[in-house]
Formats: C-alpha cells, structure tokens, sequence
C-alpha cells in the first residue's frame, strides 16, 4: 500500500502537487468560515451531565433562559471627580442600563482584510441589569451578557462596539466606566499581545528557515517543507471543521490552534527525514534518475514516517474514551489530522522530489562529494565506546528530573495572564471594595419537582445557611424563574473564583450546606466557575488513569508489529516513560517551585503525555528502525549502531529543533497555562530527540547487541546482500531510513 501510493506520486507528481493545492485551497477556506461555529470556550458544556455543575447548566439554561454561549461582563460605573455616588447618581445609572438594555448594538464592516460571507452577525441586544453597589459607594456594578462564541473575532469587534457605546453614554453623565469579565479580559489581552504574537510567529517561521538553509544550503529545501505544510495544514483544519460541522460536534477554541502546532511539527519533521534521505542516495547514486530514487526512498521512509504517524495517531484516539468532552473531542481532532499529514507524506512530499530533483538542494554542491565525518560520526563512536557510561548518566539526568514530580499540584486557573490591561485594573478596582467572587458568582438552582411551584420563603433556610460559611462572602436574593418552578441564589465568594481555596469550599461546604438544607419535593445544584473547575478536576484525574494505561498499551503494539521484537519497544517504552517523568518533573520544578506559581495547568500531564511519548516515539522509531537495517548487514553489531547514528542524527537533531521551537513558541504568551505547556512540550522533545533518540536508545542497542530484537535476531551469522537502486548485488547498502 505504501509503495503504491509513493510509485503513483512519483510517476504522476505534477498531478498529485496540483490535487493538493487545490483541494488545500478550498479546505483552508472551509475551516476559516467554520471554525467559529463549530467551537466552543465553556468549559462546563464538555462535562458529562452527571457532574453536578453541568446539570445546574442545564437548570439555568432550561429554566432561566441562560444561553450556551453567553458571556458575562461587569461593567464599573462611577463618578468622573471621586466622590461616592448619591442616590440621584444610582437613579441615574439605572436609567442609562435600562435604555443600554434595549438597545441593539450592530455589528461593525469587516476588515478589508476579511471577506464578508467568512464574518457571522452577532449583532443583537445585551442584557443589562443593576448588580451591586460597592459599600463606600465609590461605585456601582452592572451586570451584562453578550451572546456568541468568545474567540471570534467578531464577536470581539461587538464587544468593543458595545463598550465604546456605554463609555459615551455614561461620559455624558460625567461618570467614567471600567470593564472586567471573560470577554472583557479576553479582548483586552488579545489587543495586548498582538505584536507579540505576529513576531513569535515570524521568529518561529524565519528560524525554521534558518535552519534548513544552514543544513541543507539550499533556498528550495528551506521553504518548499513550509509551503507544503501550510497547504496540508490547511487540508486537514477543513477536514476537521467539516466533520465537526457534518455532526454537531462540538470543539474546543484551542483545538485549532493545537492542531496547527502539531502539523506544523511532524509535517516539517517528516519532510526532513525524506529530504535526508533523499540526499544521501543522491550522492550514492548520481547516475540514476531522480524519480527512481524518490520512489525507493520515500517507500522505504515512508514505512517508518507510518509507523510513527500511526503511533500519535493511536495515542490521541485514545482520548475518545475520556469522559471531559474537551480531552474526548481535542484527541480525534488531532488524529484526524495527523492521517491527513500521514497522507500528505506518502504523496505530495514523494511527488515534490521527483518534480525537483537535484534542483531541490541548489546552490548546494554537497551532491557532487561524499560528507566528511562530523559531529554525529563522532557521537556514533562515542556511544558505541562508552554505552554503559551514557546510559547511566542519562538515566540519572532523568531521574533527577523526575523528582519534581514529588508535591506536584494541579492548576486550573483561566487566568490570561495580563496583569496591565484595562480589564486587570478594573478586576482589581472591584476586588478592594468587594468580595473577590462578586464579578463571577457560584450559583445555587433549586427546583420543585413536576407539579409543584416555588416561593422564596420555601428556600429561605438556603440562603441563610450558605450565609453562616467561612469564605462566603455575600449572597444574593432568591429569583424565581417566571413559572415559579425553579430559583436562583448567587453566592460571593471571598476568595477568587479559579482559585483552589475557590473549588474546596465550593466542591465541600457548599454543596454539604445545600445537600443539607434543600427542602423536601426539591432539587438543588451548585454550578459557576469554582463548581465547574471543581467538578473538571474530577473529571481530568479519572481521565488520567484511563487514558495513559490505554494509550500506553497501543504504543507498545504498534512498536512491536514495526521492530518484528519484544524487547526493543520495551526498551524504547521504558525511555519514553522516562522521558514523560523528567520532563513534567521539570516543569513543576520551574514553574511551581522556582516561579511560584500555583501548580501545573491541569492539562499539562495529558498534554506532554500524548505529545512528548507519541511524537518523541517518533524519534526512537527511525534511529531503531535504522539499527536494525543496519544490524541486517555483516559486521559487529557496535559497528551498526555507530552507523545508524551518524546517518540518523543530523535529522533527529535538525527535526527536534523544528518542532521544540513550533511548541515553544507558545512559551512566550502571557497566559501562564499555556506559557508551560509551550515550555514543557519543548523541553520534552528537546530531551526526546538528542538524549533518548541519540544517545540513550543506541547505547542500550550497543549494550544489548542484536539481542535487543529478540526472539528474531537481524543479520546474525550470515551476510545480507541486496539489490541496490543501482541493481548491483554486491552493493550491501538499500536505500534506509535515516
């Protein structure tokens, strides 16, 4: 199947480039015109229904008309020269919401930049109503929903439209206003670092260049592997926004953003390993046509690339068993899409070589000279040398790093990390004065069963209750719905609402308190922010132990199907769970120790889980296919691991800088959980690609010898000679993986 498909691309390569930019054309536009409706950023909506926070969502959303995709904002309202606000200043304020209330707020031309029919209408009416007064009277709090999805930008352009409106309408009333809450925070982070994400993104870009023209000296080998992964990028986001579109699935706003460091990653890695390659038969066969040598080379790279693509696409499948909707949907999504690279490197990277041949590494002369020893030569000699010394300094480099692991503690902070925008000044303004939660409150839904209606003083025990616990703040008056058959306390926190003092009180007191005094005939649930996040963390850990076992399990069989050996993917298993350990045990070492700061993001162990063990699998896949090739020849095994690392390195080491620098990137955003996992999947496939893949891995294979892929030792006792491209026999050397 793998030769078939690359003798097609390579004998038909015009056909297959001009299919991919076509159909990755009209994919690309696809997935940009869907990608905000096929999203979601609540993270209460991907919880199972059993959780207690989700079916208060479903309360709020049945009974009080609350809308999946609404967005809270706090509006600060007071007065322009200081002074606390008298009672024609709060009557004021009343009547402007009022009128802001029922005032449609349009939505502004899209950019030039931005076709019309791409941009969907959130234009609509906001509801405002009057929140709370602080207790100095230094100001007053209006509450305010805006319905659509939070990471649009459209929707970001209502948002501004609709603040600049009430900035207007309440500087005529010589009051100054402030904004805070998830869109408010959002948008202004968002404006905040838009320079520094367009120069990360092109640093990223010109160092993955910079790098392909120092290994390569070629322009065409430095941007042609950039060109055909945007091309496939964008294939594959269209594939995945369709099928999400095709079932009513919904994604999680992140889920584009990581499908597009993922491919970026493996589409460039896996373009290196055929230009590698492709090069070495080059030189080796000058004589022979370059279609030939294309085919042969991308079939037999094409078998590993395979394996490899299989094993991360393995790996996020398993988070289709997740019970956290977010993990379930994020997992197949990258899976889809990494069969979409996987078919992109069977076709429309073969196909490239033939259309370019040699011309592929011009001005380069490398073809026209055999390469001198270098610094992978010399590693190669070192490892085969010293091969116990290697592998226990760099297991014990690794253990010391997985101590961190010890006191490890999970964040599930959204914080964004700005602390010098307008929305942090105006949060913190309200947090002097009130309590920390009066922004985001934990909301207690009680309903009567079929039949029966409510009052308020039926739940009055409730309130009074929740009242007499250490950290509530404040609660809020019972409302009931307009049938009478479900009512609504709010709860003030007095500590931060996505702090873990926020989720023990909610996820403990709070939900014993109303367990304890719901009335009978009723039904009461916890839901917000504190509730959601509390119920998240039940989620993710039963996640964890579910998913790792699985995941782990189908690694391990995908590896022993490609060696052919039931020792070797141990060996690699035991070097990737080592590297998992160092790796996270480094980031809680830097972040939670070193910075402070309150634990690693939830997500983090899952994130470096499937990234750091499938795609460093990756690296281990090609150097130990490659030992074995090797092995298959006469000589010392020792021999043959000296060789497979000094043809497989430079790629290795060329391909893990690619993809640390695309994930660490992401270590340059302000928002601290999306600043580790840019810092831990980089230091991850750092330590992946050139101490597990470069020296760990051989120097277990120069210890072992051939008896690492027992029970069916390669190459043992008698020579192995085959036809090579050139069809000499005595030419023991096929065309391998690099």
């Amino acid at each position: 199947m793998i030769r078939a498909l690359t003798g097609f691309s390579t004998r038909h390569p015009w056909k297959v480039v001009v299919l991919w930019v076509v159909l990755g054309l009209y994919l690309t536009v696809l997935g940009q015109s869907q990608v905000y409706r096929v999203t979601q950023s609540q993270s209460g909506d991907f919880l199972p229904s059993t959780y207690d926070s989700a079916a208060a969502l479903k309360v709020a959303q049945e009974k009080f008309g609350e809308k999946p995709d609404a967005n809270a904002v706090t509006v600060l309202v007071a007065r322009g020269d200081g002074k606390p606000l008298t009672d024609a200043d709060q009557h004021r304020i009343d009547d402007i919401a009022t009128q802001l209330g029922r005032r449609h707020v349009d939505m502004p031309e899209p950019a030039d930049d931005q076709p019309s029919f791409l941009a969907e209408d959130y234009s609509q009416t906001p509801k405002v109503a009057p929140a709370t007064v602080a207790p100095d009277r230094g100001f007053e709090l209006l509450s305010v929903q805006l319905t659509g999805n939070a990471t649009d930008p459209g929707m970001h352009d209502l948002y501004r439209a609709f603040r600049d409106d009430v900035k207007q309408e309440f500087a005529g009333a010589g009051m100054r206003t402030g904004f805070t809450g998830g869109l408010a925070d959002l948008v202004d982070t968002t404006e905040a670092e838009e320079t520094t994400t367009k120069v990360v993104s092109a640093l990223m870009t010109g160092l993955i260049v910079l790098i392909n023209v120092l290994v390569f000296r070629s322009v065409l080998a430095a941007f042609v592997p950039l060109l055909a992964v945007a091309i496939v990028s964008g294939a594959a986001m269209g594939s995945v926004m369709g099928t999400a579109l095709l079932t009513g699935i919904k994604l999680d706003t992140s889920t584009p953003s990581m499908i597009g460091v993922v491919l970026i990653g493996i589409g460039v890695d896996y373009f290196l390993f055929l230009l590698f390659r492709f090069r070495e038969q080059l030189r080796a066969h000058p004589d022979l046509p370059v279609r030939v040598v294309s085919a042969e080379v991308s079939a037999r790279v094409g078998t590993a690339i395979t394996s490899a693509a299989l094993t991360i696409v393995a790996a996020f499948a398993t988070l289709g068993i997740a019970t956290f909707g977010q993990f379930r949907v994020l997992g197949p999504a990258i899976a889809v899409s990494v069969l979409v690279m996987l078919l992109a490197s069977l076709t429309l990277m073969p196909a490239l070589l033939a259309v370019s041949g040699r011309r592929m590494f011009w001005p380069s002369r490398a073809l026209r000279r055999a390469p001198r020893p270098g610094t992978a030569a010399r590693v190669g000699d070192l490892v085969v040398r010293r091969p116990l010394a290697l592998v226990v300094a760099s297991v014990a480099l690794l253990g010391a790093l997985a101590a961190g692991i010890a006191g490890i503690r999970m964040d599930f902070s959204q914080s964004t990390g700005a602390q010098d925008t307008p929305a942090a000044a105006t949060a913190a303004e309200i947090s002097r004065a009130l309590p920390a939660g009066v922004s985001d409150p934990t909301t207690v839904y009680v309903t009567a069963e079929p039949g029966r209606t409510l009052t308020t003083r039926s739940v009055d025990a409730l309130p009074q209750a929740l009242t007499r616990l250490h950290g509530v703040g404040q609660v809020g008056r019972t409302v009931l719905n307009d049938d009478r058959t479900a009512a609504r306390i709010d709860v003030y926190l007095t500590a931060d609402t996505q702090s873990r003092q926020a989720r023990d009180l909610v996820s403990g007191p709070v939900r014993d308190t109303v367990a304890g005094h719901t009335p009978p005939g009723m039904k009461a649930h916890v839901g917000g922010t504190a509730a959601i996040f509390a119920d998240v963390s039940t989620a993710v850990d039963h996640d964890l132990k579910t998913v790792f076992p699985v995941a782990a399990a189908l690694i391990a069989l995908i590896l022993t199907v490609l060696l052919r050996s039931l020792l070797a993917p141990a060996v690699l298993m035991v070097a990737v769970g080592l590297g998992f350990a160092a790796t996270l045990g480094a980031s809680a070492l830097f972040f939670q120790h070193l910075l402070d700061q309150p634990g690693v993001n939830f997500v983090l162990p899952l994130v470096l889980f499937l990234f750091v063990v499938a795609l460093g699998t990756d690296y281990n896949i090609l150097i130990s296919d490659r030992i074995r090739e090797e092995m298959e020849r006469p000589g010392p095994a020792r021999a043959a691991v000296a060789r497979a690392v000094r043809h497989t390195a430079p790629a290795i080491a060329t391909a893990g800088v690619v993809l640390a620098a695309s994930f660490g990137s992401l270590a340059v955003n302000s928002a601290p959980s999306t600043q580790q996992i840019g810092f831990a999947t980089g230091l991850g496939i750092v330590l992946s690609a050139f101490l597990l893949s470069i020296v760990l891995v051989p120097a277990l294979a120069a210890l072992l010898g051939r008896g690492i892929w027992w029970p069916i030792r390669p190459g043992r006792a008698k020579s192995r000679h085959h036809a090579g491209p050139t069809g000499d026999r005595s030419e023991p050397e096929r065309v391998t993986v690099p």
